[in-house]
């Protein structure tokens, strides 16, 4: 019977509504107080058996609610024979409390809207050759694929023929059509405007880059901040607080009409809703447009961070450098080209890439005895030769002697804005190269929003040498720059920058820079979905797109901003009726409740306006 009154809840209201309306018009129209007092016992009775009956369930965990509270005032104002009160007062906590639900549904959207997203069928290729319409949960790793235009790509996979373009704004909440082809990689819930693929699948289920998207959202949104909990603890003990001091009132006065009227004015609900609908709002949004809030607690210090420290290839930069210039020490230049393309064929460095893609078609070469030099090169063997590819500090570290000339092109390289990377065969230098990456679009003008939102330090650590990263933050306007800095040194210096008491972000490419994007105050990953991305960094640009950086600060600071005015809203409705009750003769306990119900609605209300945000 219980979870029956609960479930029918809603309609429980509207029955009580109409009861009303029927007890009025009895009253105004035909004057027929008999019907009318019947019709308001009916609804008061019917109105309170779930707010009751939810009192009771919170009093079996020792907790006093505000229904305790509804329903301790409900049933003195029918004791005392104020129906009219008693039936009004449970119509408006029911309705209020219909409103409040249907309003945290609205503002869970994205939610709805990723899950919509999800696809429901694939075309499996079966034993026979043949493609099949198969449920999605029905595909395993290794499994052939076909997706058409128009479909949703089931699965997150790789490409092995076919091409099209693909929209990603389920992934990247950016809507612009991505090639793909052989070898691409594409995401379970993005969309083939056109073209036919076939794909293997790589992960399937809740394992795909969508699936972890809404487990990511659903968490960030259930998630509380220290402010959520401590309004918790608040409501845990104001409550019972509220209700000695009724119950002190009336002793004294012996006024059981002001006594309940306290316990309905003094309800805290728009406390409670006020902060988690704009946290569920907000980071709702967020969703929408590509940048992922991994919880409050990352909402609250996100708004407040006051220094942000960037890596640059990848983050600053597009990621994809170029030889730009090159100089030739010595004969056999195309063996040691063949050697260096061997060599760098083997790493998946983003310096190492362009070195291939420069050298092109050449002959390749077993390599041998491979060396990682963290920070530096790599050291290996080809045909017996002894190949040392990195830095200058490595040549030093290698004995590798630099004349003037060399020593002069590498200054030449550096005053350029270049990346070195010197190759030495068997201790002597035979070639020297310099690598430039392109300043991402838009990315000084967005660095002048996050100036404009109250960040005071623009900083960027690099593992390049410190002429270029010095280049790069003249041309971008940063507050400082630092080179030649390991991952260790990186970490290094957020500890310094977090001990002199400022609040540090690190936005790096989920990476490489994971370890500082632990242990930074805020951890931003600009990455296309990766698994390290999500799972290391409190916020996730998905698409990489730099504009979404002061973006993301805007919608934390105006998140927390309408958290805080809906604890002004709730604190002092609560404060204006207590006052009136107590010092004017208007307040009585049908308007305070109307009034109360009216405060939660304010905050709902207030709250949804952070799913139409924009950043200005």
């Amino acid at each position: 019977m219980r979870r029956l009154i609960l479930r029918k809840k809603n309609q429980i209201a509207l029955i009580s509504g109409i009861l009303i309306l029927i007890a009025f018009i009895s009253k105004l129209v035909f004057k027929n107080e008999e019907i009318f007092n019947l019709a308001l016992i009916i609804a008061s009775i019917l109105g309170i058996s779930p707010i009751a009956i939810q009192g009771y369930q919170a009093l079996r965990v020792k907790v006093v609610s505000i229904d305790i509270l509804v329903t301790i005032a409900v049933v003195g104002a029918f004791i005392i024979k104020n129906y009219e009160e008693s039936a009004i007062v449970t119509f408006l906590f029911l309705f209020g409390s219909y409103l409040e639900q249907r309003t945290l549904n609205k503002t869970r959207s994205a939610i709805k809207e990723l899950t919509k997203m999800a696809p429901e069928s694939a075309l499996k290729q079966m034993e026979n050759g043949e493609f099949e319409e198969v449920e999605v949960d029905e595909v395993d790793v290794g499994d052939i694929l076909l997706v058409k235009t128009g479909a949703k790509v089931p699965v997150d996979g790789t490409v092995l023929t076919g091409e099209g373009h693909i929209n990603e704004a389920s992934i990247t909440g950016e809507s612009v059509p991505v090639s793909k082809k052989q070898d691409s990689l594409v995401y379970a819930g993005t969309i083939l405007e056109n073209g036919t693929i076939q794909i293997v699948a790589n992960r399937v289920g809740e394992d795909t880059t969508f699936g972890k998207i809404i487990e990511l959202v659903e968490e960030a949104q259930d998630s509380k901040s220290e402010v959520e909990r401590f309004i918790d603890r608040f409501s845990k003990y104001y409550t019972p607080v509220v209700l000695v001091f009724a119950i002190i009132v009336w002793l004294i006065s012996r006024d059981i009409e002001l006594a309940i009227t306290i316990l309905v004015l003094g309800c805290p609900g728009a406390l409670v809703i006020g902060v988690p609908v704009s946290n569920v709002a907000g980071i709702g949004n967020g969703a929408r447009k590509g940048v992922l809030l991994k919880g409050s607690e990352v909402i609250h210090a996100f708004s407040k961070v006051d220094t942000i420290v960037f890596d640059k290839t990848g983050t600053l930069t597009i990621g994809n450098p170029k030889v730009a210039d090159k100089k030739y020490y010595g004969n056999d230049i195309d063996k040691v080209l063949a050697y260096l393309a061997s060599v760098e064929k083997e790493s998946d460095h983003p310096l190492a890439k362009a070195i291939v893609e420069y050298i092109g078609d050449t002959k390749y070469y077993t390599v041998e005895e491979t060396n990682v030099v963290k920070g530096g090169g790599i050291i290996a063997y080809v045909q017996g030769h002894r190949i040392v590819v990195g830095n200058v500090e490595l040549m030093h570290q290698e004995n590798v002697h630099l004349d003037e000339n060399a020593i002069k092109d590498i200054t030449q390289f550096e005053e350029n804005g270049n990346s070195l990377v010197l190759t030495a065969v068997d201790g002597e230098l035979k070639v020297l190269m310099g690598i430039r990456d392109k300043i991402r679009l838009g990315v000084k003008e967005n660095l002048q929003k996050l100036k404009a939102l109250g960040v005071k330090n623009l900083l960027v650590l690099s593992g390049d040498n410190q002429a270029i990263v010095d280049l790069v933050a003249r041309e971008l306007g940063l507050t400082k720059a630092y080179g030649h800095m390991l991952p260790e040194d990186k970490q290094a210096h957020i500890k310094d920058l977090q001990a002199k008491g400022q609040i540090v972000a690190f936005v790096g490419d989920g990476v490489n820079d994971s370890p500082s994007l632990a242990l930074a105050d805020i951890g931003i990953a600009m990455g296309t979905g990766t698994d390290v991305a999500i799972e290391t960094s409190d916020i996730v640009l998905m698409n990489s797109d730099f504009s979404r950086l002061p973006y993301a600060l805007g919608l934390t600071k105006a998140t927390a901003r309408n958290m805080l005015q809906n604890i002004i809203i709730a604190v002092g409705v609560v404060f204006v009726l207590l006052f009136s009750l107590f010092f004017s003769d208007w307040m009585n306990m049908s308007i305070g409740m109307l009034v109360h119900e009216g405060s939660i609605l304010a905050v709902i209300l207030n709250g949804m306006r952070l799913l139409r945000y924009r950043l200005k």
